[in-house]
Parts: structure tokens; C-alpha cells; sequence
């Protein structure tokens, strides 16, 4: 079953956390999005790293394949010696003064393959997908640890009148910066989403990763709306409740998007 992915700029999910449902059975379809999230938290550490990420997306749809290119604007307040280690990804706290650094994150790549698996009279569908994300954040300002990640992960859908149940499970394969061992990590979510009329749906989602840096697990409940208010313009907003150290403790954002029409 074919999904649009307005995901929340929370780097995972990626993944699913505020997915939103919509059948398409035209021809292929290009999109334009803009968002903004602000997270905060102390991840283990003793001081608030406050982090603001603005992705610029551009996503090709067609009926089984989506391609998406992310080039996000990084601006983050933390300890001097601080690492971002990737959209979603864990920082590793510093301990020098607070600071200030901004610049271009790293940009992701990804293709989705729709409905490997697909049993209309059941109403299941399982999707796979496949990122990249591009070592391309400034480093000596902390952005980015200058290494690729990559991370493959499969969602498993069942759809019912209203309600879209999604279940997903991922694994990341970590780059490793000199001085530093990041971890693989494995990667699953679990949530649904409430189809209200042709035009608004919510979701709630529960995410898990392992850490990279041998701390606790992140867990995350993210709760989203989403409205198509015109047809060619669609507004997500979300807010989501870290429970572990290792991740942050909450975070919001916005994202609009639009439609360009079906290339023919």
C-alpha cells in the first residue's frame, strides 16, 4: 500500500513517527517540503543541549518507489566539544562552555520499495526501505561526526476503515569517527494512525533505538496531526515525550508540504 511520509523531523523515524496515509494511483508525483524541530534534553549529561533542525525535503513519488533527498540546516546551543551524531541520532554531550553552532547537517537520501509484501483480503502490505545519511555536517563545529551512516528498515502495515496500525523494525549501521566507536543500533517503531475525514489524520507512535554510545535504549512517544488543506498543500505539526536519559526529553515541530502536479 502506497504511503506519503510526512515524517516528523526526528531523524528515525524516520521513519514513521507521523507517516500519514493517502492511496495513490496516478502517475508519478513530485513534492517539495519545509519544517522545523526543536528538541532539548541533557542526554546523560549534566547541561541542556538545545537542538534546532530544519530539513528541506524533495521526494519523487512513484506507485511503488519513493526517492527522498533531506539537506537540513543545523543550529545547536550545547556544551563546547558536544558531537551530533545524526538527525534522531544521540548527542554526545561535551563538557566545555556553552556554545553556539550552526551550519548545513548531513544530508539523507532514501528509496522506499512499496508492498513487497501485499495481501489485499487480509489488508496487509509490508514496505522496505534503505537510507543514506551523508557525512556532510561541519565537524569541527560538532554537526556531525564526518562519517556515512546507513540503516535499512521494514514497516509492517494493516489497514482497517479508519485505522492504519504500523509496526517497524530497522537496523543503522554506524560510520566511525577517529577517536570515537559508535555502535550499531537497532531501530523499531509501533503506532497507528486515525484517518478522521479525506483530509486530517492523527497518530500516535512509540519508538525504540538502541544507543551508539553504550547508554540506555531512547524511548519516545510522538503524537501527530495532519491536515491537507488544499490539493496541492499539506500541514503536520507533532510533539513527542523522551523517557530515557540517552534521549531527549521533548521536542515539537511543523512541517508543510506540496504537491506538484502528477509528471505525465
Amino acid at each position: 500500500m502506497k504511503l506519503i511520509q510526512n515524517s516528523p523531523l526526528l531523524g528515525c523515524l524516520i521513519l514513521l513517527a507521523g507517516t500519514t496515509v493517502a492511496a495513490q494511483d496516478e502517475g508519478p508525483r513530485f513534492s517539495l517540503s519545509a519544517g522545523a524541530e526543536y528538541t532539548t534534553g541533557t542526554y546523560g549529561g549534566d547541561t541542556e543541549i538545545e537542538d534546532f533542525y530544519v530539513p528541506l525535503k524533495a521526494t519523487m513519488d512513484f506507485s511503488r518507489l519513493s526517492f527522498r533527498l533531506t539537506v537540513p540546516y543545523l543550529s545547536v546551543r550545547a556544551p563546547a566539544g558536544t558531537v551530533i551524531t545524526g538527525p534522531g541520532g544521540e548527542p554526545i554531550p561535551g563538557s566545555g562552555d556553552i556554545v553556539t553552532n550552526s551550519g548545513i547537517g548531513d544530508v539523507i537520501a532514501a528509496v522506499t520499495v512499496y508492498d513487497v509484501i501485499r495481501n489485499r483480503r487480509l489488508g496487509f502490505a509490508m514496505d522496505l526501505t534503505g537510507k543514506v545519511k551523508f557525512g556532510t555536517a561541519d565537524v569541527d563545529k560538532g554537526l556531525g561526526t564526518g562519517e556515512n551512516d546507513f540503516t535499512v528498515l521494514a514497516d509492517f502495515l494493516k489497514f482497517s476503515d479508519r485505522v492504519t496500525w504500523i509496526g517497524s523494525i530497522g537496523y543503522k549501521f554506524r560510520g566511525q569517527p577517529p577517536g570515537a566507536v559508535l555502535d550499531d543500533a537497532l531501530l523499531a517503531s509501533a503506532g497507528g494512525i486515525y484517518k478522521f475525514n479525506g483530509h486530517t489524520r492523527a497518530g500516535m507512535f512509540f519508538d525504540y533505538r538502541e544507543s551508539s554510545i553504550g547508554a540506555d535504549p531512547t524511548q519516545e512517544l510522538s503524537v501527530f496531526l495532519s491536515n491537507r488543506i488544499s490539493a496541492d498543500w499539506r500541514l503536520q505539526g507533532f510533539v513527542f515525550k523522551g523517557f530515557t536519559d540517552s534521549g531527549a526529553d521533548w521536542g515539537a515541530g511543523l512541517q508543510v508540504k506540496r504537491y506538484l502536479p502528477a509528471l505525465r
